[in-house]
């Protein structure tokens, strides 16, 4: 995990249930963070970052498909060394 040095000057406050903090305080002491609120931000942090990663993993995805989709059923006319390369393999396959 990085550790970044920053000047914290943003707050959080949250409201939960007392047995959301019981358990939260449990996972934090066999976790071995040394206090409630970095076991909390390190969880929150990990998971946000995964969530993050997950949908731009989507976002690439759908954007490749998209792109793959367009070159492969787009309109368009074959390139001379397409046509070239085309009629090259018509002659040497038309004359044995």
């Amino acid at each position: 995990m990085e550790t970044q040095m920053v000047n914290k000057t943003e707050r959080v406050e949250i409201r939960i249930s007392s047995y959301d903090k019981q358990i939260f305080r449990k996972a934090q002491k066999l976790s071995g963070d040394k206090s409630f609120s970095s076991f909390i931000i390190r969880i929150v942090k990990e998971q946000s970052e995964e969530i993050v990663a997950k949908k731009d993993r989507i976002i690439a995805s759908e954007r490749d498909r998209n792109k793959f989709f367009d070159a492969v059923f787009r309109d368009t006319e074959p390139n001379q060394n397409l046509v070239e390369a085309a009629n090259k393999y018509k002659l040497q396959n038309t004359i044995k």
